[in-house]
């Protein structure tokens, strides 16, 4: 806009001189055909004699002859005469005595030998002084024009992007597993209501794949089951009709841990399906938060001694929270579990109320998350280069947070700053 304004006054400014220029270039070859055809300088003579001039000079010596307005003394040189009366035409802007400011002199050859040299000149001042007033009212109105430009320009863009802004909004709370969300149109039939069309299309292709790709797993993870239940039946029943050489044997046990890992696997599977429609069920409950940790204790107490490790519980008497029993025990048996496949040390199971949220630890002494998995460690499938040797499917901790969210609170890895892996599950808790 600057540029163009800018472009605009050189225009103007030029075609205003050039403009005021042939007005008295006009004026002045009127007057000196008016004083050449009447013989006398007051022919040619202006009104007001600071405004110009009319004189009639000598070829030969150059002296004034007769003169109107202005001063007694030549307006041309010596130089300038001789050439005009050899038939040249002279056109210059000079000061001349007696005119305001600069003038515009118009010398004309004589018509015959002898006869005297016509000058005639106009003061430049009310020209001047009409480009200065352009100039200024240029200087002052741009600016004025470039910020009524800007703001106007920044409020049709306002305008403009509005519903794209609304897009956005309503783009950041959407989510696959919300089926009547989409995305806002405006009224107007512009690009902008195409492009949101179109990611609405878009949006709606994503959805049922991921509905496609959720009731498989859904599917699978049900159907597998029986098969699995029954498999595993078989093998404890061939376990325990004895005689077997032990080889044999120990195939048969590998085979029952293998096929409780693939249950265990499916009840994952469909439990994360189920997360992943936002139907995860809970059944709440009033529960001793204490009385839950020290059951989760009484479960792994075997194991962790099998491994020379102690489990310990820290929880204040009293302290309740409103969580779904099988739901709760499943997360902490998921955190046990992971601490006692990866972690090191005895583990410590921690609960506190802090600002109306109740906040239970999973702690132990090991190395920790490695850099590259701890962003992702509640991510499906997530596991670390040492976790593929020692078994597991990488879904505990993704369960984990998949049960937090569906009470309405989070699980998340806490930086303690020493050499410490806690876990935190974050409950909303009930009002006191």
């Amino acid at each position: 806009m600057v540029l163009v304004l800018a472009a605009a006054a050189v225009f103007v400014y030029l075609r205003l001189r050039d403009d005021f220029n042939d007005s008295v270039d006009s004026s002045l070859e009127t007057r000196a055909a008016a004083v050449a055809a009447a013989g006398k300088a007051s022919a040619g003579a202006p009104g007001d004699r600071e405004e110009g001039f009319a004189q009639q000079l000598s070829p030969r010596t150059g002296r004034v002859l007769d003169a109107a307005g202005g001063s007694g003394r030549p307006a041309l040189t010596r130089e300038q005469i001789r050439r005009l009366a050899g038939g040249d035409e002279i056109q210059t802007d000079r000061r001349v005595p007696g005119v305001e400011g600069t003038a515009r002199v118009l010398g004309e050859a004589p018509d015959s030998a002898g006869a005297p040299v016509v000058a005639v000149g106009q003061s430049l001042d009310d020209r001047d002084e009409a480009l200065a007033g352009m100039v200024a009212s240029f200087a002052i109105g741009g600016p004025i024009a470039v910020l009524a430009a800007s703001l106007l320009g920044y409020l049709l863009a306002s305008a403009g992007l509005r519903p794209v802004e609304a897009m956005r909004r309503r783009a950041s709370q959407l989510s696959l597993s919300s089926r009547q969300d989409r995305l806002p149109l405006p009224a107007a039939h512009d690009e902008i209501r195409r492009l949101g069309e179109t990611l609405n299309e878009m949006l709606a292709r994503m959805r049922e794949s991921f509905e496609r790709e959720r009731r498989f797993v859904a599917d699978a993870s049900h159907e597998l089951r029986t098969p699995l239940a029954v498999l595993k039946t078989e093998l404890e029943a061939a376990l325990r009709t004895g005689g077997h050489e032990p080889e044999v044997r120990e195939s048969l046990t590998a085979s029952v841990a293998e096929t409780d890992q693939l249950a265990q696997l499916a009840e994952d599977l469909l439990l994360i399906a189920r997360a992943a429609d936002g139907r995860l069920p809970v059944r709440r409950e009033t529960l001793s938060v204490p009385e839950l940790l020290a059951q989760a204790r009484q479960r792994f107490t075997d194991r962790a001694e099998a491994q020379g490790r102690t489990i310990h519980v820290r929880a204040p008497d009293g302290l309740e929270g409103e969580l779904d029993p099988l739901r709760a025990r499943q997360a902490l048996g998921n955190l046990i579990d992971n601490a006692l496949r990866h972690g090191g040390g005895d583990i410590e199971l921690a609960a506190r109320r802090q600002d109306g949220t109740l906040e239970i630890d999973v702690a132990d002494d090991g190395a920790g998350f490695a850099p590259e998995l701890a962003p992702r460690a509640f991510e499906r499938f997530a596991r670390g280069d040492a976790a593929r040797s020692r078994g597991g499917t990488g879904l505990g901790l993704a369960i984990v947070s998949a049960i937090a969210e569906a009470h309405g609170g989070s699980a998340a890895i806490v930086d303690t700053g020493r050499e410490r892996t806690v876990v935190q599950l974050r409950f909303p808790a009930p009002a006191v």
